[in-house]
C-alpha cells in the first residue's frame, strides 16, 4: 500500500527533515513498515513561523464563519473518499483491527462536519453595564496552537484537535506521537487538497522529548492542546509556565465500572470486556476498576470471564479480529510487570496473562481478582488489557473506592435504582461517566477529566472555547 512520506511546512509537503528518519513497525508482524521524515529544531521553527504570519497575514481569522465551515466540510469529504485508505494505514500502524480503524476514521469526518456547523453557535453576548452605552463580547482565535496527540487513537485525537481550533480561526501545528504518525500526515495533505491555506495547518513527526518539548516553550506558540500520559502533562503545563501559554490537558484515567447487585448482571458482564479490552486496553477511558456488590459478584464475574473468553484476538487486518496487538514491545512488557507483580502479591489470574500468538506484540485479555484496592495494578494506569474486580459492601463503599485513585476521567455505573444512580453519578469524581452502558464519549457532548486526568474539554460546544478568548468592547453612547 502507498504510505505517506512527507511533513507538511507552510502548504508545502516536505519528504526530507533534519531529524532523518524514523522507522515504523507493524505492531502485528514485528517487521519494519515504512519509514518518515522526522522534524528537528528547524522544522518547528520554520513551521511556527509559518503558522504564525499565516495567522497574521492570511486573515483566516476573519474569514466569515460560513466560508470557513465550508472548508471543514471538504476536509470532512475527502476523509470519507480516502475512508478505507486511512483505516487500512491506522490499523497497520496501530495495531486496530480494522472495523474499529473504520469507525475512528468516519468519526474524525464526523468531527470535522460536526465544527463546520456548531461554529454557527460560538457566541458573544450584550452586557447591560452601569455606564451609558452599548457593551458586547466577542470570542477571537488565541493564535497558534500546538496540537500534540497521541498514539492510541492517532486520526481521531487529531481530528478532535484540529478542527475546533481551525474553525474557530487559528492556525495549528499538529504533532502526531513517533510511533503513529501515518494518518496524521495524511490528514495535512487532505487538509491541503481541501483549500486550508498554506501555513494554517502544519504536520510535523518527530520525537516528543526533542521536538514537543521545543514546540511547547516556543514564544510563537500561544495554546497547547494535549492528549497524553499524566507526567507528560505536568511538564507541558511546567514549560508553558513562563509564557503564561493557554494550556488544555486530556490525560491519563483509572476509571471505576460499579456494577450494583441489583442491575442487569447478565447486560453488565457482557458488556464489561469491551469496556476495558477494546483497543487492547490502551485507552484512558478503560474501565479497568470493575467494582462489584458482594451479593452479585460470583455471578457477575463468572459473565465477565466468559464473555472475555469470547473475544477474538487476531491479525489488525482480520475482520473478524475485536482485539489487536499491543502497540509496541515495550508496551507488553510494560503491561506483563504489572501482572507479574500482582499475581506475586497474591492476586488470582482468572483469564489471561499471557502471549496468546507467536508473533506480533500480542497479550490477551487479563481479569485478575483477590487484589487490595490500593494494590498498584488497581491504582496505577496501566494501559493495556489488564481489568480487576473487586468487591465492595454498599453504596457508600462503592463511591469511596471509585474514588479513591488519583484520577478521574471516565466510569459507569449499572443499577436499576433510578435514585441510586443520580446520587453514585453525583459522588463520583469523574469528567464523564455512563449509567446502565459503558458508552459515554459522543461528538455532541463534552469530554474531559477531574484531578490528575486533567482540564479542558475536548468535543462539544465546550472544545471551540478551548481555542477561543472573550474580548469586552464597550462603546460609549449618550442616549440623551
Amino acid at each position: 500500500m502507498q504510505f505517506p512520506k512527507a511533513l507538511l511546512i507552510d502548504g508545502k509537503l516536505r519528504a526530507e527533515a533534519t531529524g532523518g528518519r524514523i522507522q515504523l513497525i507493524e505492531p502485528a508482524t514485528e517487521q519494519p513498515m515504512c519509514e518518515v521524515p522526522a522534524a528537528g529544531k528547524p522544522e518547528v521553527d520554520e513551521a511556527l513561523e509559518a503558522a504564525s504570519r499565516a495567522f497574521a497575514t492570511t486573515r483566516w481569522a476573519r474569514v466569515p464563519a460560513p466560508q470557513r465551515s465550508g472548508v471543514l466540510l471538504k476536509v470532512a469529504t475527502l476523509i470519507r473518499e480516502h475512508a478505507e485508505h486511512l483505516a487500512q494505514l491506522e490499523a497497520r500502524n496501530a495495531g486496530k483491527p480494522i472495523g474499529d480503524a473504520r469507525w475512528e476514521i468516519n468519526a474524525g469526518a464526523r468531527c470535522f462536519e460536526y465544527y463546520a456547523g456548531a461554529v454557527s453557535a460560538l457566541l458573544g453576548e450584550t452586557i447591560p453595564t452601569s455606564g451609558e452605552g452599548f457593551d458586547y463580547t466577542l470570542r477571537v482565535p488565541v493564535g497558534v496552537v500546538a496540537a500534540i496527540v497521541p498514539w492510541n487513537f492517532p486520526f481521531l485525537m487529531a481530528c478532535w484537535k484540529v478542527a475546533p481550533a481551525l474553525v474557530t480561526g487559528n492556525s495549528v501545528v499538529l504533532k502526531p506521537a513517533s510511533l503513529t504518525p501515518l494518518t496524521a500526515l495524511e490528514l495535512g495533505r487532505l487538509a491541503l487538497e481541501a483549500g486550508v491555506p498554506a501555513g494554517i495547518l502544519q504536520v510535523l513527526a518527530g520525537p516528543g522529548s526533542e521536538i514537543g518539548d521545543y514546540l511547547v516553550a516556543h514564544p510563537r506558540t500561544r495554546k497547547i492542546a494535549f492528549t497524553g500520559e499524566t507526567s507528560t502533562g505536568a511538564r507541558i503545563m511546567k514549560l508553558a509556565a513562563d509564557d503564561l501559554k493557554r494550556v488544555s490537558l486530556e490525560l491519563g484515567g483509572k476509571s471505576p465500572n460499579i456494577i450494583f447487585a441489583d442491575a442487569d448482571i447478565d447486560a453488565a458482564a457482557a458488556a464489561a470486556p469491551m469496556s476495558v479490552f477494546a483497543n487492547t486496553g490502551q485507552d484512558c477511558c478503560a474501565r479497568s476498576r470493575v467494582l462489584v456488590e458482594a451479593p452479585a459478584y460470583k455471578r457477575f464475574v463468572e459473565g465477565f470471564v466468559a464473555a472475555t473468553r469470547a473475544l477474538v484476538v487476531g491479525d489488525p487486518l482480520d475482520e473478524k479480529s475485536q482485539i489487536g496487538p499491543m502497540i509496541s514491545k515495550g508496551q507488553r512488557e510494560r503491561v506483563e510487570a504489572y501482572i507479574d507483580e500482582a499475581r506475586n502479591s497474591g492476586g488470582r489470574i482468572l483469564i489471561g496473562g499471557d502471549r496468546p500468538r507467536a508473533k506480533g506484540w500480542y497479550l490477551a485479555p487479563t481479569i485478575i481478582d483477590g487484589l487490595d484496592s490500593h494494590a498498584r495494578a488497581c491504582q496505577e494506569e496501566i494501559f493495556g488489557p489488564v481489568a480487576c474486580v473487586i468487591p465492595f459492601r454498599d453504596e457508600a463503599e462503592a463511591i469511596r473506592l471509585a474514588n479513591d485513585t488519583v484520577y478521574g476521567l471516565a466510569g459507569s455505573l449499572w443499577t436499576r435504582d433510578l435514585e441510586r444512580g443520580l446520587r453514585v453519578a453525583r459522588a463520583v469524581e469523574t469528567g464523564v461517566l455512563s449509567v446502565n452502558t459503558n458508552s459515554s464519549v459522543y461528538q455532541e457532548a463534552p469530554f474531559g477529566g477531574f484531578k490528575r486526568s486533567g482540564f479542558g474539554r475536548d468535543l462539544g460546544l465546550d472544545a471551540m472555547r478551548l481555542y477561543t478568548e472573550t474580548k469586552n468592547v464597550f462603546i460609549r453612547v449618550r442616549y440623551t
